[in-house]
């Protein structure tokens, strides 16, 4: 079983930047692939970013590129999210997700294991 906790929302105004940290526990996920979904009230939950642990390779949903980036820390079992030129539409909750075959994917399901969500509202 992998644990997953999330954290570094926040409340912050438009043009803002947070990141959000995502530490992994119970077994390395240096081999999984890792995402970061957000689900905003009314809405499914969608991607938005995500990362192969062992190659490093990423992918991000066309809403964030250019202003989010993923990273990782293998050593520390941690996934990034930093965020820049926040904007009131990012307002969700961000869930971090870990999949144990290593390749990314943009679908919810196919995580196998979630955390609990972490909030960040963007004001106006």
């Amino acid at each position: 079983q992998v644990q997953l906790v999330e954290s570094g929302g926040g409340l912050v105004q438009a043009g803002d930047s947070l990141r959000l940290s995502c530490a992994a526990s119970g077994r390395t996920v240096s081999r999984y692939a890792m995402g970061w979904f957000r689900q905003a009230p009314g809405e499914e939950r969608k991607f938005i970013s995500g990362i192969n642990m062992s190659t490093g390779d990423t992918y991000y949903a066309d809403s964030v590129k250019g202003r989010f980036t993923i990273s990782r820390d293998n050593a520390k079992n941690t996934v990034y999210l930093q965020m820049v030129s926040l904007e009131p539409e990012d307002t969700a909750v961000y869930y971090c997700a870990a999949r144990r075959l290593g390749m990314i994917s943009t679908t919810a399901s196919a995580y196998d294991y979630w955390g609990q969500g972490t909030q960040v509202t963007v004001s106006s």
